[in-house]
């Protein structure tokens, strides 16, 4: 018999299932990946197209995110997520019967718009586990993100080399529909606390904003930073967002209550989710390309796509194991402390990774201490939300965090980017990056890691030891919430 309200399902249960949706949608980031490199080939087209398969993943989980938390909150966490696995399956069907590129990229557009999930299952959590299991299964969900994404590129890379491409998207359209199935059977459907209509001028305002801006910053170094497109975009960008926070800021149900998001907890929680995101992609964007670079080179290690991916892997499971870990210490100092501590390890990952470049051995050492500290923010973050707004309006404030992750992580791409584009040198008619390029790269990361912990320094998060993290449903809800609650009504 399928789980209702009145049965709640075992807590383990219920966190693995969710953390698995997660998984799944983050093996979207990497499934194409490996094959990256011979697009142009199979498709018959240049890079700079075939780039698009990546771009509008990006673009349309950005979208996704923030609409799929409000609508959670409106109208069901449990019926958003069955509904944004749709388009995961879907676009995983259409990707691996693609003929041409354009048919590739709306594949992967519509797998993009299952991104929202996982802030949307983090709220659920809060919602369902009893208090004492809320923080852990917290930092899980919250971390299935990277694990998912290291995980899935040995595996992706083993199936490109040894079969057909086109059986990873075939097998993540698969294990989705089987994820969907888990969570209706599994998962109870619960009332929805937010009260209002739908804000669709909202949601095309917040679209334009998101793809003027993030198609300025992933694309800014190929059309040129300073060229009539990319300043287009950025100017687009700026324009409406004025124009979109004037609109949230007067309709009565806006699809972001800008007011929530400008308490000092949440927006400073927030800012240190954009520098967390760009720490973290630093590291996949370094690391690896070090792993593959010829020996010729002198500081490349010749490992092949799949070599490194399983040089990688250990970095997802230390999240894994990690993640409880971090919840202990939310549970015990407050999750303030969690992600201050989460700063100062990726701080320390990435200081020695700019130490040990030379060494495979020492690369997997310091990339699973960075990620340990990922680990550790990313189970933070969402707590010190949830602490501070309206039950009803959960998802969709986990949305906006996650958001802010991925800004981060663009913003990252297009600095790492640039430096490593700027420190180079021309080996056999190959653009490669220098020694010192990939070095400041990851003492950038270093730098940005610290910044992380001092802005967390300075959120104003109150944490009374004993007190539940995020506010289990089997907690009485704090005074301040039931404030927050008539604040946003």
């Amino acid at each position: 018999m399928r789980t209702s309200a009145s049965t709640q399902p075992r807590p383990g249960v219920l966190i693995t299932v969710l953390a698995l949706a997660g998984i799944v949608v983050s093996l979207t980031a990497t499934i194409v990946v490996p094959i990256l490199g011979q697009l142009p080939q199979i498709f018959h087209t240049d890079a700079s197209t075939t780039a698009w398969a990546v771009t509008a993943t990006l673009l349309a989980g950005a979208v996704a995110t923030p609409l799929t938390g409000r609508l959670g909150d409106l109208y069901g966490k449990r019926k958003i997520m069955l509904v944004a696995l749709i388009p995961l399956i879907a676009g995983s069907v259409i990707a691996a019967l693609s003929g041409s590129i354009e048919w590739m990229i709306v594949g992967r557009a519509l797998q993009g718009l299952a991104t929202g999930i996982v802030p949307l299952g983090i709220s659920v959590l809060r919602d369902l586990l009893p208090a004492d299991r809320v923080g852990s299964g917290i930092a899980l969900m919250s971390s299935s993100m990277g694990i998912g994404g290291a995980i899935g590129l040995p595996v992706a890379a083993a199936v490109a080399q040894y079969t057909d491409w086109r059986i990873l998207f075939w097998a993540v359209a698969v294990i989705s529909a089987l994820c969907g199935a888990a969570i209706l059977w599994i998962i109870p459907a619960t009332k929805p606390l937010a009260k209002g209509k739908f804000d669709p001028v909202g949601t095309v305002g917040l679209s334009v904003v998101l793809v003027a801006l993030l198609l300025a910053i992933s694309k800014g170094a190929s059309w040129g930073w300073g060229s009539a497109t990319t300043i287009t975009m950025f100017v687009v960008a700026v324009v409406v967002a004025l124009a979109w926070g004037w609109w949230e800021l007067r309709t009565p149900a806006p699809l972001v209550d800008l007011r929530v998001t400008a308490r000092p907890q949440v927006l400073l929680t927030n800012l240190a989710s954009i520098v967390v995101g760009f720490a973290m992609f630093a590291q996949s964007l370094i690391i690896p390309q070090l792993m593959q670079l010829p020996v010729e080179t002198g500081y490349g290690l010749g490992q092949t796509m799949l070599q490194m991916g399983f040089w990688m892997a250990p970095a997802g499971i230390a999240m894994m194991l990690v993640s409880p870990v971090g919840a202990k210490i939310s549970a015990a100092r407050g999750p303030k402390t969690t992600l201050i501590v989460g700063g100062i390890v990726m701080a320390i990952g990435y200081g020695s990774s700019a130490l040990f470049m030379g060494s495979l051995w020492g690369l997997l050492v310091t990339s699973v201490v960075a990620s340990a500290g990922v680990a550790f923010a990313y189970g933070a973050m969402p707590s010190l939300i949830m602490g501070a707004v309206p039950r009803s309006e959960t998802g969709s404030a986990n949305g906006v965090n996650s958001l802010m992750r991925s800004i981060g992580s663009s913003i990252s791409s297009a600095v790492v980017g640039a430096v490593l584009a700027a420190m180079s040198v021309d080996l056999g008619g190959y653009t490669i990056a220098t020694e010192d390029g990939f070095r400041t790269g990851l003492l950038i990361g270093c730098g940005v890691a610290v910044a992380a912990a001092l802005i967390a320094v300075t959120i104003p998060a109150k944490f009374t030891p004993g007190m539940a993290v995020g506010h289990g449903h089997h907690a009485p809800a704090p005074a301040e919430d039931e404030e927050l609650v008539a604040a946003a009504s």
